[in-house]
C-alpha cells in the first residue's frame, strides 16, 4: 500500500514514533471489584509517574485506563522537558504576582531534576539529552512580546540569556536561551517506570471506563464505579486522564479548551548545530532532535488551533513539512502525528482537589503542551497533599484558584464560543450525499433528511455516525489527518466508527446503518 498522502512525502497514516520505537506491555480489562489506597485514573505521563511517586511514598496503588497504557497523548508529544513555556513568565508577573511566577519556575525547574535523577537511579536508555532551549521572535510584533517575556525574566531573576542570533537558520529579530534543558523518548522513560511499578506491586487495568461518580462511604473510603458494574474501594482517587474523569460540580468544560498540534519526524540534509527551539507567536513552529535507528532525525512541530474547528487539518502537515523543507532539508518523513491539550483559562495547570466538596478525589490537568515538567509537578504535589505534607506550590496551582485579570474576559470569550458552536452546528446546510464520498474520505453528510457523519473505508464501505456529541450535544466535524469526528466545544474525539478516542464525553457516538436503523 502507497503509505505517502497527496504532498508525495508525507505518510499516509499517522502514527507516533514514540510509539513505534518502544515495547509495550499489556495488562488486563478490570473484572471485579478492587480495593486500594489511591486510585489513579489515566495511564500516560502524569498517572504513571503521579503513581511511581506515590509507591516511593508507601502506597498502594492501581492505574486505571479507558485505553491502553501509554497510547493516549503522552505518545505524542514532541518531549521537551524545559521550564520555558512560551511567553508564560510576562503573563504569570501580571496576573499572579512575582511570587507565584517565580514559583512557576522553581516548580518545574525541580521536575526537570526529578526526571533526570530518576533516568540516573534507574539507569534508563531514553535517549535523555540536556539542551539549550530558545524561545525567538520571527517578526516585529513577537519581537515586542519577547522583550516583555525578557523583562519578566529580568524582574523574576531567571538565569535567561538575550541572543540576537540563533545557531539554525531561520528569521529571527531576537530570542530568549534557557540553559541546561532537556530532551527524551518518553515512553522509553514511561516504560522503565512502568516496569518498576509493577514490581513494587502496583495493578495496571486497561480498557476500563470509569463513570462520573464518586461515593463517600461510611468509613471514609471512596467508592469508584466502572462502565462494567464493578466497584474500586480506595482512600483517595486522582484524575491523571486527559479530562477529568469525575467532575464533582467544578465545571471543568467551562474552563478548559482543547487544542490540536501537529508535528512531523525528518530526516534532513542539512547538518543540525543542536539545540531546541520555538517561536512565540502563530503559526507555531517548534523543533528539536532524536535519534531513530542510529541516525538524527529532527521533530518539527505546531500549526496548533482549537480542536474540531472545520478545516483542511492535513495542510497543517503540509505547512510544517513546506518549513522543515525550506530550513533542514528533507530526506524522508519516517512519521506524521498530532496531539491534543487542554489549556486553563489562565494557562496555569489545574493540580489538587477537584473541589473542596470532595477532598478526597485530585485532579490534574490543562497543561497547555508542557506536560512533561508538569506532570512530574503534579506527581510531587498530589503525593504530598495525599500524605500530609506542606508544598509550597499547592495555592499556585490550586483549582479552586480564580484570576480576575485573564479569567473573566476568557470564561465570557470561552463559553461564546461553545454556544456559537452548538447553534451553527445545529442550523448548519448539508448537501453532500453518502453517495457522493470517494474511498478514505469522511464528511458531514444528509442522510434521511438528517446531518450524519460518513466515513468510506478503503474496500468501500459506509461508517455511518450520528454527529451530535454524546458529551453535551455539540456537532462534530471531520479531522481529514486523523480520520476522526472532533468536537469544537470542549474537545471529544471518536473515530470513523464512533467509538470514543478522547474525553470529556464517554459514550459512542449512535452509529447509523442505511439498512438496519440506528444501532449502539
Amino acid at each position: 500500500m502507497n503509505n505517502t498522502s497527496r504532498s508525495g512525502s508525507l505518510p499516509k497514516f499517522p502514527e507516533s514514533m514514540w510509539s513505534h520505537t518502544s515495547s509495550q506491555s499489556s495488562f488486563p480489562t478490570l473484572n471485579e471489584d478492587i480495593q486500594c489506597d489511591v486510585a489513579v485514573i489515566g495511564g500516560g505521563i502524569t498517572g504513571i509517574m503521579t503513581a511511581y511517586v506515590l509507591l516511593e511514598a508507601g502506597r498502594k496503588v492501581a492505574i486505571i485506563d479507558a485505553g491502553q497504557i501509554l497510547q493516549s497523548t503522552t505518545s505524542f508529544t514532541t518531549a521537551k522537558i524545559t521550564s520555558q513555556h512560551g511567553l508564560i513568565y510576562s503573563k504569570l508577573l501580571s496576573h499572579f504576582g512575582k511570587e507565584a511566577a517565580r514559583l512557576y519556575y522553581e516548580a518545574n525547574e525541580e521536575a526537570i531534576r526529578f526526571i533526570a535523577e530518576t533516568i540516573q537511579k534507574h539507569h534508563i536508555e531514553c535517549q535523555f539529552q540536556r539542551e539549550d532551549a530558545y524561545l525567538y521572535a520571527d517578526s516585529e510584533e513577537q519581537l515586542e512580546q519577547l522583550k516583555q517575556e525578557w523583562e519578566a525574566y529580568r524582574q523574576l531573576d531567571l538565569p535567561g540569556e538575550w541572543v540576537e542570533d540563533l545557531p539554525i537558520q531561520v528569521e529571527s529579530k531576537g530570542a530568549i536561551v534557557l540553559r541546561d534543558q532537556a530532551r527524551f523518548h518518553p515512553l522509553q522513560y514511561l516504560t522503565a517506570l512502568t516496569s518498576s511499578i509493577v514490581e513494587k506491586g502496583g495493578r495496571f487495568y486497561e480498557h476500563t471506563t470509569l463513570e462520573d461518580y464518586a461515593e463517600e462511604l461510611d468509613d471514609g473510603n471512596l467508592a469508584l464505579k466502572t462502565a462494567d458494574g464493578h466497584k474500586i474501594t480506595c482512600q483517595y482517587a486522582v484524575s491523571a486522564a486527559h479530562f477529568p474523569f469525575f467532575d464533582g460540580g467544578g465545571l471543568y468544560f467551562t474552563r478548559l479548551h482543547a487544542e490540536r498540534s501537529y508535528a512531523i519526524a525528518i530526516k534532513p540534509t542539512k547538518p543540525y548545530p543542536g539545540g531546541m527551539y520555538i517561536n512565540c507567536g502563530e503559526p507555531k513552529r517548534s523543533v528539536r532532535s532524536a535519534m531513530l535507528d542510529g541516525s538524527e532525525v529532527l521533530i518539527v512541530g505546531g500549526e496548533s488551533h482549537r480542536t474540531g474547528k472545520n478545516d483542511c487539518t492535513i495542510e497543517r502537515y503540509e505547512r510544517l513539512e513546506q518549513f522543515a523543507r525550506d530550513t533542514y532539508g528533507i530526506e524522508q518523513i519516517p512519521y506524521r502525528w498530532s496531539t491534543q491539550d487542554l489549556i486553563t483559562i489562565d494557562e496555569v495547570p489545574y493540580i489538587g482537589q477537584v473541589t473542596s466538596r470532595h477532598p478526597k478525589i485530585y485532579v490534574a490537568t490543562g497543561f497547555a503542551k508542557w506536560g512533561m515538567t508538569t506532570s512530574a509537578v503534579s506527581a510531587a504535589l498530589i503525593t504530598d497533599l495525599i500524605t500530609g505534607k506542606e508544598n509550597r506550590y499547592t495555592e499556585l496551582f490550586t483549582p479552586s484558584r480564580f484570576k480576575i485579570n485573564p479569567s473573566l474576559k476568557n470564561i465570557t470569550v470561552q463559553n461564546a464560543e461553545v454556544a456559537k458552536e452548538l447553534i451553527s452546528g445545529k442550523i448548519e446546510a448539508v448537501h453532500l450525499k453518502v453517495e457522493d464520498l470517494r474511498t478514505d474520505q469522511g464528511s458531514v453528510v444528509k442522510y434521511r433528511g438528517k446531518r450524519a457523519g460518513a466515513y468510506k473505508d478503503s474496500t468501500g464501505v459506509v461508517h455511518l455516525v450520528d454527529t451530535t456529541c454524546s458529551h453535551m450535544g455539540c456537532e462534530l466535524n471531520w479531522n481529514e489527518a486523523e480520520r476522526s469526528w472532533d468536537c469544537p466545544c470542549h474537545g471529544s474525539r471518536f473515530n470513523y466508527q464512533g467509538a470514543v478516542i478522547e474525553g470529556p464525553a464517554t459514550e459512542d457516538l449512535t452509529r447509523l446503518n442505511p439498512h438496519y436503523g440506528a444501532e449502539k
